[in-house]
C-alpha cells in the first residue's frame, strides 16, 4: 500500500497555511487596489468563469458576494463562447476568471467574449505568466507555488483565501480581515485534524452524499470531486436545501452522509437535516458542530467565510489516507491530467 504521507497531494495539501501566509503578505497592495476601483465603479453582476475546483471556489465566491456586497453572481457556461461563439453583452459586469493553470481554451474564450462584450475582468490564477493572466485587466495571483499532483489542493486554499480578502477589502469589512489573517495558522491546527473515523467508514463504500449550503456549498462540491478523482467513489454533492428534492430516496443504513457546517444562519437547517437523514439509519459525518446521532470531525468554529478553507484541509488529508487505503494512487488518478485544456 502506498504510505499517503509520502505523496506529492499529502506533501502540497500540507503547504496550504504557508501558501495563503505568502499570498496575503504579496497581495495586499493589490487587492487593496482593485477593491477600491470595484467600490468606485460597483459592478451591477459578476460573472464567473472556472471549471473543476475553480468552479467550486466560483460557488464560495458567489455566497460570499451576494451576502457580502449584494451584487448578483452566476456561473457562465464556457461553451457559449468557446463552441457556440455566442457574443456576450456584458456592459457594466465583472467577469471573475479562476484558474491554476491559465490554459484552458473555453476559459480563455469565455473570458475573451466577456470583455469584447463591455466586462471589466479579473483574473485568479496560480500561474502568472499564462494566457489568462496576460488577458485579464487586474490579477490577483494565487501564489500557492507549483502544484504537481493532479488533484489541486493548495490552490483551491489559497483561491478561497484569495477571493475572502478581496471580499473584506471590497466590502471595507474589518471582522472578515482579521479573521482571514489567522488563517494560515489555523491551516496548520485543520491539517493536524483527526479525521479517521470518516476513512475507516468511507473504506469499504461505494457511494456517499457530500452536503453544505451558503458558504459550505463549494467545499462540498469540491471533497465530492476529490472522493471521485483520488478514491474511485461515486460521491455526489448536494446543497442541504435540495437534499428533500428526490435524492432523499437514496439516504439509509448503506448510504453515508460527510456534512459540511457553517457557525451561521444556515447551521439550524442543516442541523435538522442530519437529524433527518440519522433518523433513516445513515452514518452521518458532520465537520463543524453535530447533532445527536451524528459523528462530529474536529472543525474550528471561526468566521463563517473561513472555515470552509479550515475544513476542506482536514478533509484533504482524510482524502489522502482513504485513497491510499483503498489501494489507490492519489497523485496519479486514472484518467486524468494536470493540465484539462477544454474546448
Amino acid at each position: 500500500m502506498i504510505d499517503p504521507a509520502r505523496t506529492l497531494m499529502f506533501a502540497e495539501a500540507a503547504g496550504a497555511g504557508a501558501a495563503v501566509a505568502a499570498q496575503l503578505a504579496a497581495n495586499r497592495a493589490a487587492v487593496a487596489a482593485i477593491a477600491a476601483r470595484l467600490r468606485a465603479a460597483p459592478p451591477r453582476t459578476i460573472m464567473t468563469c472556472a471549471r473543476g475546483s475553480s468552479d467550486h471556489a466560483a460557488t464560495f465566491a458567489k455566497y460570499l458576494i451576494e451576502t457580502r456586497l449584494g451584487i448578483p453572481t452566476a456561473s457562465a457556461a464556457p461553451s457559449v463562447a468557446s463552441l457556440y461563439g455566442a457574443p456576450a453583452h456584458a456592459e457594466a459586469m465583472l467577469c471573475l476568471a479562476i484558474s491554476q493553470s491559465g490554459r484552458s481554451p473555453d476559459l480563455l474564450a469565455s473570458v475573451a467574449a466577456a470583455k469584447a462584450g463591455g466586462a471589466a475582468t479579473l483574473a485568479l490564477v496560480n500561474a502568472v505568466e499564462s494566457p489568462l493572466a496576460a488577458i485579464a485587466d487586474h490579477l490577483l495571483p494565487l501564489h500557492a507555488g507549483p502544484e504537481l499532483s493532479v488533484a489541486a489542493t493548495k490552490s483551491f486554499i489559497a483561491t478561497l483565501a484569495a477571493l475572502a480578502a478581496l471580499a473584506a477589502a471590497w466590502a471595507e469589512d474589518d471582522e472578515l480581515a482579521g479573521a482571514l489573517a489567522a488563517a494560515p495558522a489555523l491551516l496548520a491546527d485543520a491539517w493536524a485534524a483527526d479525521w479517521t473515523p470518516l476513512v475507516a467508514r468511507l473504506k469499504e463504500a461505494r457511494g456517499l452524499y457530500v452536503i453544505g449550503r451558503g458558504l459550505g456549498l463549494g467545499v462540498a462540491q469540491e471533497a465530492a470531486l476529490k472522493l471521485k478523482e483520488t478514491c474511485g467513489l461515486h460521491a455526489e454533492a448536494f446543497s442541504a436545501a435540495e437534499l428533500r428534492h428526490g435524492p432523499m430516496a437514496l439516504v439509509g443504513p448503506d448510504f453515508p452522509l460527510l456534512v459540511f457546517r457553517q457557525s451561521d444562519e444556515t447551521g439550524d437547517s442543516v442541523d435538522a437535516l442530519v437529524r433527518e437523514v440519522a433518523g433513516h439509519g445513515a452514518d452521518v459525518f458532520v465537520a463543524g458542530e453535530a447533532p445527536a446521532g451524528a459523528v462530529a470531525l474536529p472543525s474550528a468554529r471561526h468566521h463563517p467565510a473561513v472555515e470552509p478553507m479550515l475544513q476542506v484541509q482536514s478533509f484533504y488529508r482524510a482524502a489522502v489516507t482513504l485513497s491510499a487505503a483503498r489501494g489507490m494512487d492519489p497523485d496519479r488518478p486514472p484518467h486524468l491530467a494536470k493540465v484539462t485544456e477544454t474546448v
